[in-house]
């Protein structure tokens, strides 16, 4: 098996499973009972807290662990939207976000709240002066994602943190795609609440995080206990915590190794793809992208195709967002950069990690070129399309 769908899913690093074992068998205490084995869970908790704080410059108690990165994104929007809506109900987000930010925006637009939704340039990138021209007396949030799920764009987050900041806007990013895979600094990117999870960069799931800046002024959003300083209730998933710190502590011992191995894989991916199947597009910017994706559209034929096709060759890709791949329609993504339809049904996303290796690529790329051959025989516009050119 060639495993490319690391956007989706990563494996859990076998370091981050002997981290978590004790917490399942022997350390198994909840940690908000009293007695020895309950504050042997608690010391994990604060330890894990602080290795996550450390890794993207925050202070300990500005770390709340949740249930994923769509919890996160949820509990970011709602609460927030609740908590300031004296002060207004607007609220800016983009295009291209994870649909845990879109849907929430749809929910909140039923609750009486405003929602601009910012367009992307044919990259996916936003336009800082777009931000500035949508913001209003009421505007009381902003939150636009770190990097992109499907086309893997980095967005301009500092700068579009620091506008925020200038007027005193809330600013959050869903930063699920970026913790692990690029450099990470709440200070440096003018955040005041950031999402994540640990699935993301080889660490379990089910478990995630919000970084919440001291003093913004945040509503409960699971009601129960005094769980995460009364912020968050229900007993904290103390193996999977664990777990996701020892995750974080992995992928920030050498991430400029990891960046720069993945990057050149990525390169040598596009390439190779660029130069040897033709009537192919690159989706998302060509340098401000994650390390480890790669996003293309194929015209004239179906992305589902080529991932049946993958499959059976034992390689594991996606057409876009995991959350979406039951759906028929063609990504939000590609139609908010631009693409047509038909061409949008033809994407296919190969996301890669540090285990990855040329040779696989070269593999990858040789069944590719087969599959796509072998589907647009099978194409009456792709024959339409070579009939009308061959007679120019």
């Amino acid at each position: 098996m060639i495993y490319l769908d690391n956007a989706a899913t990563t494996k859990t690093a076998p370091e981050v499973v002997q981290a978590m074992l004790p917490y399942f068998t022997e350390q198994y205490g909840n940690p908000s009972t009293i007695y020895g084995l309950g504050a042997e869970a608690k010391k994990a908790l604060n330890q894990a807290r602080r290795t996550i704080a450390a890794a993207i410059g925050a202070k300990q108690e500005e770390i709340y662990f949740t249930a994923g990165g769509s919890e996160s994104d949820n509990w970011a929007l709602k609460a927030a939207a609740e908590a300031y809506s004296q002060k207004g109900r607007h609220i800016i987000t983009s295009k291209i976000e994870h649909h845990a930010i879109l849907h929430t925006c749809e929910y909140l637009e039923k609750q009486g709240y405003e929602v601009t939704y910012l367009d992307v340039d044919n990259d996916g990138l936003v336009d800082p002066e777009q931000l500035k021209a949508a913001i209003r007396p009421d505007t009381i949030l902003i939150s636009i994602m770190y990097a992109n799920n499907e086309i893997g764009t980095v967005e301009p987050i500092a700068e579009l943190g620091a506008i925020a900041r200038e007027r005193g806007i809330l600013f959050h990013t869903d930063a699920v795609q970026a913790l692990g895979q690029v450099p990470v600094n709440v200070d440096e990117l003018n955040v005041d609440m950031l999402s994540a999870s640990a699935h993301k960069l080889n660490g379990p799931k089910g478990v995630g995080m919000l970084y919440i800046r001291t003093g913004v002024k945040i509503r409960s959003f699971v009601h129960g206990g005094a769980q995460e300083r009364s912020r968050r209730a229900g007993t904290e998933n103390v193996p999977g915590i664990v777990g996701f710190a020892a995750a974080v502590e992995r992928a920030m011992k050498d991430l400029d190794g990891k960046m720069k191995k993945e990057t050149e894989l990525r390169d040598y991916l596009i390439s190779r793809v660029e130069n040897e199947i033709p009537y192919c597009r690159l989706n998302g910017h060509r340098t401000k992208r994650l390390p480890g994706n790669v996003n293309f559209s194929f015209q004239f034929i179906e992305g589902e195709s080529m991932l049946i096709m993958l499959d059976m060759k034992g390689i594991c890709a996606s057409s876009g967002s995991a959350c979406t791949s039951g759906s028929l329609d063609p990504s939000h993504v590609l139609l908010a950069i631009g693409l047509k339809h038909e061409i949008a049904h033809g994407s296919l996303r190969l996301t890669l990690s540090e285990e990855n290796t040329t040779e696989e690529i070269d593999v990858v790329v040789e069944e590719l070129k087969r599959i796509v051959a072998k589907l647009r025989e099978m194409s009456p516009l792709y024959e339409d399309f070579i009939s009308k050119k061959g007679a120019k």
